[in-house]
């Protein structure tokens, strides 16, 4: 294909990212393994698409020097100082244990140094798989989410001096001696420098650059100093990445890192799947299939000891039940950074070819297992767990008071403080345990219960109540607790909370008094932003009261309506012409200068 030129190169890169990365992301395995699986596909042990061994390594080379800038670019100092603990306690301690683990492991098949290169390369995981794993099942926010991106940051940063390690261990790759103390004090004055220049001349610099407002000259400057940055840690003997990765932190701490961000993000997915289509094209397939079980072996293996090692620094952490397993599994897989240490350790002469080949497709493989082991948590574990585990018992409620609030949520505590300001008192009632403890620390006197239960409701006294708030998140438990109410306790008011204008409709069929929950605040919003489009304060906030009152008179007739959904499109679309018409000749009474006539605030 080398005669037919770098377009047609690029073509067959991108057709195969579309063909097999949406496939993998349909299947839950991450985009990562979608771009290994099109390099592999396209490579020189697949369809032989591109079969230069050059074009890879350069494709793969300008992958890992845009990888680690990225790196540096969105290192946060800020976030890096609150998670410091977790960063370099845990991260510390999982780095050189799982290097150390599975380097003493090693030992059985290497030598010392190539075993030792093993264990580093095996102790960093996927920060790409890790995040995406834990954003689609919404567990970034949870002890165990927290605890796993601290560690993918520490894995981030310890990139640097693991590479910097490999160095030292193969003094072959360098005519005369290996690398000395000497080199050492170079490569810490050559960055020591950087650092210093970069602070004292890169933002006079970028401002010049900046003042010509020219979008592509800003771009291309910030991608000469990251090329730039790279030879120099190269000239010295040190690979392309530091280079890359300290130019990163350079532009991280400038004033604009933001804008260079947002000019570059449109082309992060595609620079990281550049580098991961390269790495692919480098698994030695025939290799893979000559020796299935030893590569899935190894995996098992290297996933195995990952999981418990970070299984008993998560206790140490204090981190426990479901937490502990979230972060262990998070970060179970070997990451795409042992693809940069393994072919570093194969150009270095630490690995042979075919070691470097056998361990690139272990940390394939071993990557499958992430999104496997969480479909196993969330269908055996959980659900084993819950099956053991004693349910909680409602707390014992000791007071009756004439309003009960069932969710301390967002939505629940704007009504419960101003009931409190206005000295009526409330019961609380929320189902989530950690909620209740930290209503609790904040002052509130807050009762753990299912209000949806009619046993709680009884204990919390709605019989002598004169008001029930449903505030909690689960509409279907609103509306039950409602029909319940109604059918039961017909005498108590009852507020409900809905989420959308369906729910609203159904709970005023009930007879139930519904408050949608983004109404007023996107109500507010419109009027804000016709004061910002040059109308008079007077004009929007009478606008926003037509709108308010026509919109309360049209969810009535449509809870008159059956529920069908083309009569209601249609219903809706002459409620707007009618409001349209309503609005126009209503614009044409305003008096000049709003407000300040003196005129009344519109009722």
């Amino acid at each position: 294909m080398a005669e037919h030129g770098f377009m047609l190169q690029a073509l067959v890169y991108f057709v195969a990212a579309v063909l097999l990365v949406p496939l993998f992301a349909k299947l839950k395995l991450g985009a990562v393994l979608g771009y290994l699986a099109a390099g592999v596909l396209i490579g020189p042990w697949g369809l032989r698409l591109i079969d230069d061994p050059h074009a890879v390594e350069n494709v793969s080379e300008l992958g890992v020097v845009l990888l680690l800038f990225l790196v540096g670019l969105e290192l946060n100092p800020k976030r890096l100082w609150s998670l410091r603990r977790a960063i370099f306690g845990l991260g510390g301690l999982q780095v050189a244990l799982t290097s150390v683990i599975v380097g003493g492991a090693a030992l059985l098949l290497l030598p010392w140094q190539p075993a030792l290169a093993v264990g580093m390369a095996a102790c960093l995981s996927s920060t790409a798989i890790a995040i995406q794993v834990l954003q689609e099942r919404h567990l970034m926010a949870t002890e165990g989410g927290e605890s796993a991106f601290a560690v993918s940051l520490f894995q981030d940063l310890a990139v640097i001096p693991l590479l910097l390690l490999l160095d030292l261990l193969a003094p072959a790759t360098r005519s005369g001696p290996g690398f000395t103390w000497v080199n050492l004090a170079e490569a810490v004055a050559l960055i020591a420098g950087m650092v210093l220049v970069g602070r004292l001349v890169l933002r006079p610099v970028f401002r010049l650059i900046a003042s010509l407002e020219m979008r592509e000259i800003f771009i291309s400057f910030a991608l000469a100093l990251i090329v730039g940055s790279a030879m120099l840690t190269q000239s010295i003997g040190l690979s392309l990445g530091l280079g890359s990765f300290v130019a990163g932190i350079l532009l991280a701490e400038s004033e604009y890192r933001i804008e260079l961000e947002v000019d570059i993000q449109p082309f992060k997915g595609l620079l990281l799947g550049l580098f991961f289509i390269a790495v692919g094209m480098g698994i030695d397939l025939q290799l893979l299939l000559a020796s299935p079980w030893l590569v899935l072996g190894l995996a098992f293996a290297l996933v195995l000891i990952k999981t418990l090692v970070l299984l008993g620094l998560g206790r140490l952490f204090q981190l426990t039940g479901n937490d502990a397993w979230i972060f262990a599994f998070s970060l179970s897989q070997v990451g795409e950074f042992a693809f940069v240490m393994s072919n570093q350790a194969r150009a270095s002469q630490l690995l042979s070819v075919e070691q470097a080949g056998l361990l690139n497709g272990v940390v394939a493989v071993s990557m499958l297992f992430t999104p496997l082991l969480f479909l196993f948590h969330e269908r055996v574990m959980v659900p084993y767990r819950n099956r053991q585990q004693t349910p909680r018992q409602a707390d014992t409620i000791e007071e009756q008071n004439p309003v009960i609030i069932a969710g301390m949520g967002r939505f629940g505590q704007i009504t419960a403080r101003l009931l409190q300001a206005r000295q009526i008192p409330f019961t609380l009632i929320d189902l989530d345990p950690s909620h209740v403890e930290a209503m609790r620390r904040f002052g509130w006197r807050t009762y753990y219960g299912d209000a949806a239960r009619p046993d709680v409701l009884e204990a919390a006294g709605v019989r002598e109540a004169a008001l029930v708030f449903l505030a909690m998140d689960d509409p279907q438990a609103v509306k039950e607790t409602a029909a319940y109410l109604r059918r039961h306790h017909p005498a108590v008011k009852i507020l409900a909370r809905a989420r959308s204008r369906p729910e609203a409709i159904e709970l005023r069929r009930m007879g139930v008094t519904e408050v949608r929950e983004t109404f007023g605040s996107a109500l507010l919003a419109a009027q804000e932003a016709l004061v910002m489009l040059g109308e008079s304060p007077y004009a929007a906030r009478k606008a926003a009261f037509h709108f308010r009152d026509h919109d309360e008179d049209l969810l009535r007739e449509q809870v008159g309506m059956e529920a069908d959904e083309a009569q209601l499109i249609e219903w809706s679309k002459k409620g707007r012409q009618t409001f349209n018409s309503l609005i126009s000749r209503e614009m044409g009474k305003r008096p000049e200068g709003g407000w300040k006539t003196g005129e009344d605030e519109p009722t």
